[in-house]
């Protein structure tokens, strides 16, 4: 339920300030297309890889769902995108230092893609045959490295093998067959003969295999479309940062900007009812629903009216309201207003009064005891007048929302309050 409240209250402030949202939407995807027009383009070319076992000095791979391989490919991409590989290609190139390469290694497979971005596709497609080359020979160069070591240590060993089988057999000559040294010598013959058969093999083994790092299956060629800048990534990339700059703004202009400009306003940000807003074209028996209103709400006969910039009458002009009942409305001039006063009306002028104010004047008069009945709101626009649907004899509670000044003549203490002169409109005679 308060996941729900508290969803309705966001989007209840972007529908606020909808206009600041798709403002920063719309920059932002601006924005975006612009950096993508500014971007360089540049080219991605590709070679393929196919990376063989060299022989039994290859490390075992742990086989998992990614990697079925016995080849550890993961070790094989590192080293291809190793400084000795580029220094290798660099050196094929003649170039100081080529462009960065990407190597990576597609699921369940042995293959490398090695990729190359640059600027000019002929550029990308070289670079990435010379970092292919360059890896297989570094491969190979390895491969044959480890296998000559290998050589040299099991040669090294049957060297050791055959001095012992010499030495024993020179043992043998001077034991007494039959006798016990004898036997153990002769044991001993044998396992080194063994021994030395066994690293005879691995030697024979090591000096035939095929040295095989791997072969080119794709070769890579100029690519014909850029690689970057994408459309999709830069848009893409703009909208969702307007998006979130947009909805960042939207609150902070929300929680900053305290104007009342509509009626929801007055009731979101001051908590007071709206008896009625005259700042649009009016329903027909709109005033006297608000004269109602105010005389059923009022608690006693003097109803102050509090006007929200306090020159709102100098600009707006409204009709009498009519009502069958005696109720004093005080101006607020007199200094003996707030303590006669039996409850208050505020008229709010929209777009130019703030919430602070209003909470002041709400203050105001709490310290006062005097009751607030609720908000009109009305604008600088002059009315138009609505008459009453069945006019009957009444007493004028007067110009709630209009001049706010009593004739000269009348007291605003003890007579109800009568139509008030009326400003002449331009162009109209009095």
């Amino acid at each position: 339920m308060s996941s729900g409240t508290d969803l309705d209250e966001h989007l209840s402030l972007l529908r606020r300030r909808w206009l600041l949202l798709v403002g920063c939407v719309v920059f932002g995807g601006t924005a975006g297309l612009a950096l993508m027009r500014l971007t360089p383009p540049s080219y991605t070319a590709t070679t393929q890889v196919l990376v063989m076992p060299i022989g039994p000095q290859e490390p075992a791979n742990q086989v998992t769902n990614r990697q079925r391989e016995a080849l550890n490919l993961d070790t094989e991409a590192q080293v291809a995108q190793s400084a000795v590989v580029a220094a290798r290609a660099a050196r094929t190139l003649g170039l100081a230092v080529p462009e960065p390469v990407e190597v990576s290694v597609p699921p369940n497979s042995a293959v490398l893609w090695i990729s190359v971005t640059a600027a000019d596709p002929a550029v990308a497609a070289t670079q990435s045959r010379a970092y292919a080359e360059a890896y297989l020979a570094h491969r190979r160069e390895s491969a044959l490295t480890s296998m000559a070591e290998q050589q040299e240590a099991v040669l090294s060993k049957l060297k050791q093998v055959n001095a012992g089988i010499d030495l024993v057999i020179k043992q043998l000559d001077g034991l007494t067959k039959g006798s016990p040294e004898h036997a153990i010598a002769t044991q001993r013959q044998g396992v080194l003969n063994r021994q030395a058969a066994n690293l005879a093999l691995k030697y024979d083994a090591l000096r035939t295999v095929a040295v095989t790092p791997g072969t080119v299956i794709g070769q890579a060629t100029p690519p014909t479309a850029p690689s970057s800048p994408s459309l999709p990534l830069y848009l893409g990339t703009g909208l969702m940062a307007g998006l979130l700059l947009g909805s960042a703004a939207a609150y902070a202009r929300d929680r900053l900007d305290t104007r009342l400009r509509t009626p929801a306003d007055v009731e979101r940000l001051t908590g007071l009812p709206v008896l009625a807003d005259l700042s649009s074209p009016r329903e027909h028996g709109v005033l006297h629903e608000l004269a109602c209103a105010v005389v059923s709400a009022c608690p006693g006969k003097r109803l102050l009216v509090r006007a929200l910039p306090a020159d709102l009458y100098a600009s707006s002009l409204a009709e009498p309201l009519a009502v069958s009942a005696p109720l004093v409305v005080l101006d607020g001039s007199d200094v003996r207003d707030l303590a006669r006063a039996d409850a208050a009306v505020l008229l709010l002028g929209l777009g130019r009064v703030t919430s602070v104010e209003v909470a002041a004047t709400v203050r105001q008069l709490a310290r006062h005891d005097v009751p607030i009945v609720g908000a009109v709101t009305a604008t600088d626009a002059v009315p138009s007048f609505v008459p009453l649907l069945e006019p009957r004899p009444h007493t004028s509670l007067g110009k709630l929302v209009a001049t706010g000044e009593l004739e000269p003549s009348v007291s605003a203490e003890t007579t109800p309050m009568q139509a008030i002169h009326h400003p002449r409109r331009p162009g109209k005679p009095t």
